[in-house]
């Protein structure tokens, strides 16, 4: 869960201490669950649930789905014109490339061709580049 929990900031540009506030929870806690050593409680999860309701919590807390419900893509701040969500048309199957669905539990895969998605590195035409983790 704390792998999603960090690509939901990513995909929000929230930093940790931004999203604690904005949910009404002790920063420490988010820290917690980002480092793996606490899973949200159910008043965490209700919060953002309250804070985001575009926010699909089947996705948040089994993997299974998108991250957000249909048609949702988070408004990105306009500082950040070099954000992936601002680069993409308008093609549907966009938010599936930006947000991909983890993949199904390695029981269900040979173990082999199970992979995760690492960094994602966007290039720019000005030669410049921005990685995403």
């Amino acid at each position: 869960m704390n792998k999603r929990l960090q690509q939901f900031l990513a995909a929000e540009n929230l930093s940790q201490s931004q999203f604690a506030d904005s949910i009404g929870v002790a920063r420490a806690s988010v820290s917690h669950i980002l480092a793996g050593r606490n899973k949200p409680g159910f008043e965490f999860m209700e919060s953002m649930a309250r804070r985001f309701p575009a926010l699909n919590l089947d996705w948040f807390i089994t993997g299974k789905g998108r991250m957000y419900t249909s048609g949702y893509q988070p408004t990105l701040p306009e500082e950040a014109p070099d954000s992936p969500a601002e680069m993409v048309e308008t093609p549907s199957e966009a938010p599936a490339l930006l947000f991909p669905e983890e993949e199904p539990a390695a029981a269900q895969l040979p173990p082999a061709t199970h992979k995760s998605i690492e960094r994602i590195t966007v290039f720019f035409s000005d030669g410049t580049f921005r990685e995403f983790k």
